[in-house]
């Protein structure tokens, strides 16, 4: 099967107390493998078998909707396993830190755009900060499992950081308060790895 599920570069408990154990190996073992499968069964006997995840993404208009849900699926919890780590949280420094100072206004105000877009996506879905065509930063929100590389997508760039709202995501150890679960977040962004893809994305 050309899609696999990635391995985590840390332990489950290792965002503890922001993200609990049990809430990572669920979301992990459970609903990201549950992408992966249900992609490579959307993709067999199609284009997709034989590309990228990228270029099915930016494609996706031309594949059927299980291959947007569970592509979406597997593109969004891949990025957003690099992007949080044990070491996270702080401020941002290097390349990325003056783009979101030039860009949006400083870190105070991309953190409060980003919460605001993971606070009022109705529903499922994603906030995002991306790279537009331009090389400018943005701040933007998604459905269900969509993103920003997708060609139907309303936001469009490459995304370098994802928020998962979907309840399965936070309801274990926050329940309701999906507002608490976002300010946590910001306590494990690996900025290094942000930076690295902000760069690629440039």
């Amino acid at each position: 099967m050309p899609f696999e599920l990635p391995k985590l570069p840390y332990a489950y408990n290792a965002l503890e107390p922001h993200i609990d154990a049990k809430t990572m190996e669920i979301h992990h073992t459970k609903h990201h493998q549950a992408y992966v499968t249900n992609l490579n069964n959307a993709a067999m006997g199609t284009d997709a078998e034989k590309m990228n995840i990228e270029a099915i993404c930016k494609n996706i208009s031309k594949f059927s909707m299980a291959t947007r849900n569970n592509g979406g699926g597997h593109y969004n919890h891949s990025l957003f396993w690099e992007t949080i780590g044990p070491n996270g949280g702080g401020l941002p420094s290097n390349e990325i830190a003056k783009a979101i100072e030039i860009d949006l206004g400083g870190f105070e105000k991309f953190k409060t755009d980003f919460s605001n877009a993971a606070l009022t996506r109705f529903g499922s879905g994603w906030a995002w900060l991306c790279v537009k065509a331009d090389g400018k930063l943005c701040v933007c929100s998604s459905p269900n499992q969509d993103n920003p590389l997708m060609d139907i997508s309303e936001c469009k760039g490459t995304p370098i950081l994802g928020l998962d709202v979907w309840e399965h995501a936070y309801y274990l150890h926050y329940q309701n308060k999906r507002a608490d679960y976002i300010n946590a977040f910001f306590s494990v962004i690996n900025w290094q790895k942000v930076n690295e893809l902000y760069l690629k994305a440039k």
